[in-house]
């Protein structure tokens, strides 16, 4: 049985089934609502009759989601309403449309290879996976993230966030086309897995290093004000000065007010401020004409001790493709201060952070991808995340993103210290769990003990490769054999 509605219908159904699942991401936390979208989404894909209509459900679908799931992106543009408002409704519609045509690809090809569900699955993942590389990737609000607070989302220590979208995906497929009993067992398992509690690490011992974590609530509107700049900047250097002295310090994204080429009477009054390394973020002019969003370490003496610069930008945020050529059309990105933005910096990179070891600095954006190890040739001992979360609003973004951060905490069994300008910031363990946290739009430090890494997880280890090869195996012989009977 097919389905014999018109497309404007279909499309309209499969939309509202898109959004009913991203309800499973912060901050509406519903996984069991991400469940049964997914469920619908199987449903109806059973009984699409062509690939053209399978993918135009899928499609719609994926709008439906990515709208949903995605609406904070309007608040970066609403910052500076004069330049960037126009682009706001651009930007939602082009995103949400645009990353849609991943899964409507996934949709049609599934429906090429045949009808059961389970070949959406492996598609969609697949198209999952593609969204998270292609075009420098964008693997925000994946499918997996919906249940950071419960027992699955510890399976991505083993098999990464796309098997464990995989695995989901499966198990959801099998709900929505199976015998009754199949379907039933699947709700069961499904349904207890979601309430399942997560596994839960012993608190840090008593003598393990203190780390401040400092959030100095600067709205993106005031934050380079020059009338509120010394306002911040006071409360940081307060927040750091307050006894007891911890271990370290951390400031977020951009929180020192200057160019670092100008930051030496700044970083005096932080050295006097701490007698511990302080971590701060700073942009920085490398002359002729290039720009760096980076993160230094300062010693006692106010010298920088270590350095890095983000390197992988925000498109469109922080560099514009072909900036210089789009800049004479008056169109810049957002944190860009000339024509193309900012520069990349070379690579992930660890810094040496003395007795508490050695930490990978992460520069907001880059949180949010699971291969950010990549390429390393040595483990680090935690993770080290500044962000500037202003530019998300109030609502999702902030949200959504701690909870991407808690996942990579999981997927490489490490500890994480984030620190953000508005929140939230936290001290997170190698489970996802959050120890101490400052609440988001509020002003504040908190010191929390560093918590012990766990071992290399398995994904640490992997990678992506595995599910990787998985897919490419199992949906190339599909591939194969569906063209062998159509001969």
């Amino acid at each position: 049985m097919f389905i014999a509605v018109p497309r404007w219908q279909l499309a309209l159904i499969a939309s509202g089934a898109g959004a009913l699942t991203g309800l499973g991401h912060s901050p509406f936390d519903m996984p069991l609502a991400t469940l049964a979208g997914l469920i619908a989404a199987f449903a109806l894909f059973a009984q699409t009759d062509t690939a053209r209509r399978a993918a135009l459900l899928g499609w719609s679908f994926g709008t439906g989601y990515f709208a949903l799931t995605l609406h904070w992106i309007v608040e970066p543009f609403l910052v500076d309403l004069a330049r960037h408002g126009w682009m706001a409704p651009f930007a939602l519609v082009f995103l949400s449309t645009g990353l849609a045509l991943f899964w409507g690809a996934a949709f049609g090809a599934a429906r090429v290879l045949g009808r059961q569900p389970v070949l959406l699955a492996l598609t969609l993942t697949a198209a999952e996976v593609c969204r998270a590389y292609v075009f420098t990737g964008f693997p925000w609000a994946m499918l997996s993230y919906p249940w950071v607070d419960t027992l699955p989302a510890h399976a991505a220590a083993f098999l990464g966030p796309h098997g464990l979208t995989a695995a989901l995906l499966i198990l959801t497929a099998s709900i929505a086309n199976g015998s009754r009993l199949i379907q039933a067992g699947s709700l069961v398992l499904a349904i207890a897995l979601t309430f399942a509690p997560a596994p839960v690490l012993p608190d840090p011992a008593a003598d393990r290093p203190m780390i401040r974590i400092v959030q100095p609530n600067a709205p993106q509107h005031q934050k380079w004000d020059p009338d509120h700049i010394p306002t911040f900047f006071d409360r940081k250097i307060a927040f750091t000065a307050s006894d007891p002295a911890p271990d370290l310090v951390v400031w977020p994204e951009t929180s020192v007010p200057t160019w670092l080429h100008n930051a030496q009477p700044a970083f005096d009054r932080i050295a006097e401020a701490s007698e511990v390394p302080v971590v701060v973020g700073i942009q920085r002019l490398e002359p002729p004409l290039s720009f760096y969003n980076s993160l230094v370490v300062l010693g006692a003496d106010a010298q920088i001790t270590a350095r890095y610069d983000k390197h992988h930008l925000v498109p469109f945020g922080e560099y514009v493709p072909f900036g210089e050529l789009m800049a004479r059309f008056g169109i810049h990105g957002l944190a860009a201060n000339e024509g193309g933005g900012y520069s990349a910096g070379p690579g992930p990179q660890l810094i040496d952070l003395g007795p508490l070891g050695t930490a990978l600095p992460l520069i907001c954006y880059e949180g949010i991808f699971p291969h950010m190890m990549r390429g390393l040739t040595e483990r680090p001992g935690f993770l080290l995340l500044i962000t500037n979360d202003a530019w998300f609003g109030n609502f999702a973004g902030p949200q959504q993103h701690l909870a991407q951060a808690r996942m990579r905490a999981i997927e490489q069994g490490l500890p994480m210290v984030r620190s953000a300008n508005t929140g939230i910031s936290a001290m997170i363990d190698a489970r996802g769990r959050m120890l101490s946290q400052i609440p988001l739009n509020q002003a504040g430090y908190v010191d929390a003990a560093l918590p012990e890494a766990l071992p290399p997880t398995v994904y640490a280890r992997t990678g992506d490769w595995p599910v990787l090869g998985f897919l490419v195996v199992v949906l190339g012989a599909l591939t194969l054999r569906r063209f062998r009977k159509s001969d």
